[in-house]
């Protein structure tokens, strides 16, 4: 009988054993920034929110947090800078320029990869709202670098990747996405996803300014007409603070009208899981969940809505979360504070008629703020 000796195959290796040398070009790359969201004046709350989650990546890499401000000449613009170090941001870039009155892709998309390509980031945050998803996606495809949209969750390991972590496969599964050889390593995250940090006093700090490299008769895209949100029709579900939410479990479309009672009765907004949005019982701005809108309430009430994982990473930064389900395996009693197993078909009428004698008027609006 012919024996040998084999070995025994190596382990197979694990994500860190496989990284690539980071080219040498971006050995240089360094501090966190995040892209504070200046439009018409105002700053978009998800900005300081990423500021938030910027400074404990900072803290954790030993580097700078830096807020990255585009905007016109004039006051709003450098109040939007003393605003980032009052978030904690260490400095501040200033791309100061009469084309960047209204967000274009096009000179938002120069003047940010100018800046990355000056100034070296190694992380860079942007909120996923409409106009963080245009810039982000063109400033990572000009920078031949990669994306992480939609994040729910943000850190770096232990040799200072950045980890991404997005629901995938249709919201099943959580994955952590890395950018290994390229930088700066990019991510978006929707509102409401992290909570906003205790604003503090910090006086205005450097400031570098940079000057865009390109002129308006470059750019193809000239804006006519502005609609601001308080002009739409559209749902703003992710800034309520009292949200009531039905899904399956309501049955049918007329029901639908239960949940919506309820909500106006205590002065709450109203929105649904994915199910309904395709039954057409709602439309997609109620939606809620990963492929709908992330909320934060201090009071969400859901009626009938199981609790996928793909709803869940949409309301688990709420304060308090009510659930009411038949099925007392459903998932979403797993994340729910209080939970009641009945059918909601039959609650929702009694809550409402109760509330409607309890509350008041000035009580309801002292709820809902």
């Amino acid at each position: 009988m012919l024996s040998t000796n084999r070995e025994s195959p190596p382990p197979a290796a694990g994500r860190a054993a496989m990284k690539k040398e980071l080219p040498l070009q971006f050995k240089d790359h360094r501090h966190v920034w995040v892209f504070i969201e200046l439009e018409r004046d105002q700053v978009h709350p998800v900005s300081f929110e990423l500021l938030g989650e910027g400074r404990k990546l900072a803290d954790k890499l030993g580097v700078q947090l830096a807020g990255v401000v585009l905007g016109p000449p004039g006051e709003a613009t450098w109040f939007a800078i003393a605003e980032a170090f009052a978030y904690g941001a260490d400095l501040a870039y200033l791309v100061e320029a009469p084309l960047l009155a209204d967000y274009r892709n096009e000179p938002f998309t120069k003047a940010l990869t100018d800046l990355v390509t000056n100034y070296k980031p190694e992380i860079l945050l942007l909120g996923a709202t409409t106009l963080g998803r245009d810039l982000a996606g063109s400033v990572a495809t000009t920078l031949l670098t990669g994306l992480t949209a939609d994040c729910t969750e943000l850190d770096v390991d232990a040799d200072g990747s950045l980890a991404a972590t997005r629901p995938t496969f249709g919201g099943s599964l959580l994955c952590t996405i890395y950018t290994l050889n390229c930088r700066p390593q990019m991510a978006t995250v929707r509102p409401r996803v992290m909570a906003m940090p205790p604003r503090g006093n910090n006086k205005i700090g450097r400031v570098i300014q940079h000057k865009v490299s390109m002129i308006e008769e470059e750019i193809v895209t000239k804006v006519l007409g502005f609609l601001s949100d308080g002009q739409s029709a559209t749902a703003n579900l992710a800034y309520a603070d009292v949200v009531v939410a039905g899904g399956l479990g309501l049955g049918a479309v007329e029901n639908v009208k239960l949940m919506k009672k309820l909500a106006r009765t205590i002065g709450a907004d109203y929105g649904c899981s994915r199910p309904l949005v395709q039954k057409g019982w709602m439309p997609a701005d109620r939606q809620i969940g990963q492929t709908g809108k992330t909320i934060r309430p201090k009071l969400y009430i859901a009626a009938g809505i199981s609790g996928a994982i793909q709803h869940r990473v949409g309301v688990e930064g709420a304060d308090l979360i009510l659930a009411i389900n038949t099925d007392p395996n459903a998932p979403i009693f797993d994340f729910a504070h209080l939970g009641v197993v009945t059918d909601a078909i039959r609650l929702l009428p009694s809550l409402t008629e109760l509330f409607t004698h309890r509350l008041s008027p000035h009580s309801r609006d002292k709820l809902a703020n």
